[in-house]
C-alpha cells in the first residue's frame, strides 16, 4: 500500500499543474520596469547634477560706473551702452567723480556696479581695509587706452619734479585719478602737502586759469583736461612750459603701471611745429575692471565692444594697439586672457545671436549626461530586459538541482512528499509568472526539467 500511496501523491502535483495555463505574453512589463527604472534613476541624477552645476544664463542687464558728465569715461560708457544693446544687453551708466569712486563702487557689493573704467594708478586709501580684502574679487578685462599726464609750470625749465618743493601746485579734485597719480609722483620726489608745499584741488579750466594768473606754480592735468587744442594753447602762452620727464625710464621701472609716451615734434600742430622737439610724457593706462564672476560670454562681448571703441589710431598710439594686456594691476580675467590669445569668440557666439548662443551652450551641458548615460542605457535596455527574464528561469534551475541532489539521499515518505510539494510550488510559480513569448522555448525546457525531477522523486 505504501508504494501506491507514494505514486498517488506524486501524481497529485502534476495533475494540479495541468489545470493551470501557461501565461505567455509579448512583453513582461515587470521585467521591463526592473531594467528601465535604474537607467532612468541614474540618468535623472546625472541630468540634475548637470543642471545644478550649470550656471544660469548671462544677465541681460549690467551697470557701469563711468565718470563726470561729458568726460571721456562717460562718453565711452555711452558707446559701450549702444554696442551692447545690439546684442540684447542693457547697460545702465552711472555718473561718478572719477576713477576712485568707480573703484569704490566695484568694491561695494550693494552698489550693484559690474563694470568700471579705472586709471591704473588709482588705489583705495588706507581706511578701506575691508574693501581691499574684497579686491581679489575684481578682475581686469585689459587696458583700454593711455591717459597721459601733462604738467605745466611757470618759470625756468625744470629737470625734476623735486624742484617744485615749496610751491603751490594744483593736483586735481579729491577722488580723481589725476590727484591720485600726482600725489604718488610727488611723494616719490619727497614732496607732501603741508605749509611748505600747498597742494590745491583745482583741475581743468580752473587750474589753467590759476596758472595763468600766477596763483599756482604748476598744474597736473590728465584725460579730458588735456586735449591737443589746450596743450597747443598752453605751449603758445609766454612763460608756460610743459614738463618733460627726463627720468621717464626710472619712473616706469618704479611704477609698472606707467608707460612712456613719446610726442614727436609737430604732433599737435604741423604748421607751427608744436611741439618743436620730441617730448616724453608719462601715461597710466585705463583699465576696464569687473567682478570675478563675470560670465565668459559677457566678457567676450564687452571686449569686442572695446575693440570697436579703442582700436582706432590717435596721436598717442597706432591702430589696434588697444585694448591689450600690457598693464593690469588686478588679475586678468581667464576668459579675457583666452580672448586676447585666440582673438575670437567661441563658435556659438560667433554665428548665433547672443541669447540663442547662451541657451544652446547651457542645453549642451544638459545633453552631456543624456548622451553619456541615458542613450547608452536605452541601447542596452533589450539586453538588460532579456537578462532579467533569463535570470528568473535560471534561478528555478538552481532550485531544481537542489531538489535533485536531495533525492539522492535516503527519503522517508514524509520527506519525499515535502520535496514533491516544493517541486509543485516551483512549477506553479513558473506557470503563473508571465513569460514573454521570446523566451517560451526556455520556459518549456524548464518544465521538461521539472517533469524529469518529478519522475526521480516518484520512484520508490
Amino acid at each position: 500500500m505504501e508504494p501506491d500511496r507514494q505514486v498517488s501523491d506524486s501524481k497529485r502535483p502534476e495533475t494540479a499543474a495541468h489545470g493551470l495555463a501557461v501565461k505567455i505574453i509579448t512583453i513582461s512589463w515587470a521585467d521591463l520596469a526592473d531594467a528601465l527604472v535604474p537607467i532612468l534613476i541614474v540618468s535623472g541624477i546625472a541630468i540634475w547634477l548637470a543642471v545644478h552645476f550649470t550656471q544660469p544664463g548671462p544677465p541681460r542687464t549690467l551697470t557701469m560706473s563711468a565718470g563726470p558728465p561729458g568726460s571721456t569715461f562717460a562718453i565711452d560708457a555711452d558707446r559701450f551702452k549702444v554696442i551692447l544693446a545690439r546684442s540684447g544687453i542693457t547697460l545702465h551708466v552711472l555718473p561718478s567723480q572719477g576713477s576712485l569712486q568707480n573703484l569704490e563702487r566695484l568694491h561695494t557689493p550693494h552698489a550693484g556696479v559690474a563694470l568700471a573704467l579705472v586709471q591704473s594708478a588709482t588705489s583705495l586709501p588706507g581706511g578701506h581695509r575691508s574693501a581691499r580684502r574684497r579686491a581679489e574679487r575684481l578682475v581686469s578685462l585689459g587696458s583700454m587706452f593711455y591717459e597721459p599726464l601733462a604738467i605745466f609750470y611757470r618759470g625756468p625749465r625744470l629737470q625734476r619734479l623735486a624742484e617744485l618743493r615749496g610751491e603751490r601746485i594744483a593736483i586735481g579734485k579729491p577722488g580723481s585719478g589725476t590727484r591720485a597719480l600726482a600725489v604718488t609722483l610727488l611723494k616719490a620726489n619727497g614732496i607732501v602737502g603741508g605749509r611748505a608745499t600747498r597742494l590745491l584741488g583745482l583741475e581743468g579750466a580752473a587750474a589753467r586759469a590759476a596758472l595763468l594768473a600766477g596763483r599756482v606754480q604748476a598744474i597736473f592735468l590728465t584725460g579730458d583736461s588735456t586735449p591737443p587744442s589746450v596743450i597747443v594753447k598752453m605751449l603758445h602762452t609766454p612763460g608756460i612750459r610743459l614738463f618733460a620727464f627726463t627720468q621717464a625710464n626710472a619712473y616706469v621701472r618704479r611704477f609698472p603701471y606707467l608707460h612712456k609716451v613719446s610726442i614727436p615734434a609737430g604732433t599737435f600742430d604741423l604748421a607751427r611745429d608744436e611741439p618743436r622737439h620730441r617730448i616724453t610724457l608719462l601715461a597710466p593706462a585705463v583699465e576696464l575692471l569687473a567682478h570675478a564672476n563675470l560670465r565668459p560670454a559677457l566678457c567676450d562681448l564687452i571686449i569686442q565692444a572695446a575693440e570697436r571703441i579703442y582700436g582706432q589710431a590717435n596721436v598717442l598710439h597706432a591702430a589696434r594697439v588697444f585694448p591689450n594686456t600690457a598693464t593690469y594691476r588686478y588679475p586678468l580675467d581667464r576668459a579675457a586672457a583666452r580672448y586676447y590669445k585666440t582673438g575670437d569668440r567661441s563658435f556659438l557666439y560667433r554665428y548665433l545671436p547672443f541669447w540663442l548662443a547662451s541657451l544652446c551652450k547651457r542645453l549642451a551641458v544638459v545633453m552631456v549626461p543624456v548622451i553619456v548615460v541615458l542613450i547608452p542605457g536605452l541601447l542596452y535596455l533589450p539586453q538588460l530586459y532579456s537578462w532579467r527574464v533569463r535570470s528568473r528561469i535560471h534561478r528555478r534551475y538552481a532550485e531544481l538541482m537542489a531538489l535533485e541532489r536531495a533525492s539522492l539521499q535516503p527519503l522517508t515518505p514524509e520527506r519525499r512528499l515535502a520535496l514533491l510539494d516544493r517541486l509543485h510550488a516551483i512549477e506553479r510559480a513558473v506557470i503563473l509568472r508571465r513569460i514573454p513569448g521570446s523566451h517560451a522555448e526556455q520556459l518549456y525546457q524548464l518544465r521538461e526539467r521539472i517533469r524529469f525531477v518529478r519522475e526521480i522523486l516518484a520512484r520508490p
